[in-house]
């Protein structure tokens, strides 16, 4: 089945490389920094629970993963598909590298650890901090502090492994984890370079793409909201005109040998 072909016209990548500033450097390293305080203090509550709460705690520690690649879904959707690199703060901090990575998908593979994890350590202080916060009295509070504990650990190693899924070359141990599928594995992402990139948004470990792709999630999510606003999804990402081609596009299950290669930049 040949895939149909989209009129995709994106920003220009030059200024969008250039809307990494040092004002959003500065930012990130803030962001960074403020993760580790609320982190290190949310765990300092929990560890000593783990004698009492074993496999409870392990049960919640594992839920979060998944729960982790469905929150980078989400964001990763929304930043994909809602928004301008033009807007104030988060416009210049969280969309712009969704939108370059479009452009360019290597380009992440160029960047520093600042760079790749200051926005999800941003996205996650807030629930970090929330977190700690839980009175830990009970199994339930335990269960909900550690599962968010989790959610909040894995979000940010979220783009590293989004990264290695772009590398040319990984150690044999992050090959070994690809393979596993306990990190995102390259060809299960490569779906999601494929024009329009409209699925497979889930970044941690991939495992929640296909069950969501198939259920229409985020199809239904953008049904409901350009019903209720008017706004066109991705027409500032791909253009007026591929953003509306496919507003009631069903792009069904993609065949496995459909994957279209990365493109040589």
């Amino acid at each position: 089945m040949r895939r149909r072909a989209f009129d995709i016209r994106h920003r220009d990548r030059k200024a969008l490389r250039e809307g990494y500033s040092p004002a959003v450097r500065r930012f990130e390293i803030a962001s960074i920094a403020l993760y580790c305080c609320a982190m290190g203090w949310f765990l300092w509550g929990l560890l000593p629970l783990v004698g009492t709460y074993p496999w409870l705690m392990a049960s919640a520690f594992m839920f979060g993963f998944v729960l982790a690649d469905f929150v980078s879904g989400i964001v990763h959707w929304a930043a994909d598909t809602w928004g301008s690199p033009d807007m104030p703060v988060i416009g210049q901090a969280l969309i712009r590298p969704f939108r370059e990575h479009h452009v360019d998908q290597k380009e992440i593979t160029r960047h520093d650890f600042i760079e790749t994890n200051g926005n999800n350590c941003f996205i996650s202080i807030g629930p970090a901090v929330c977190g700690a916060l839980l009175p830990l009295d009970d199994a339930l509070n335990v269960f909900a502090a550690t599962a968010i504990f989790s959610v909040t650990l894995w979000v940010l190693f979220t783009n590293q492994f989004h990264k290695w899924s772009h590398l040319d070359v990984r150690p044999r141990w992050v090959d070994l984890l690809q393979r596993l599928n306990l990190v995102l594995p390259p060809d299960h992402h490569a779906v999601h370079h494929s024009a329009p990139f409209a699925k497979y948004y889930c970044i941690t470990v991939g495992w929640l793409n296909e069950p969501l792709h198939r259920l229409r999630f985020f199809q239904t999510l953008e049904w409901v909201i350009t019903a209720t606003t008017g706004v066109v999804p991705r027409e500032d990402d791909i253009g007026a005109i591929a953003a509306r081609e496919i507003l009631d596009e069903d792009p069904g299950p993609m065949p496995a040998d459909n994957v279209a290669p990365e493109p040589e930049l």
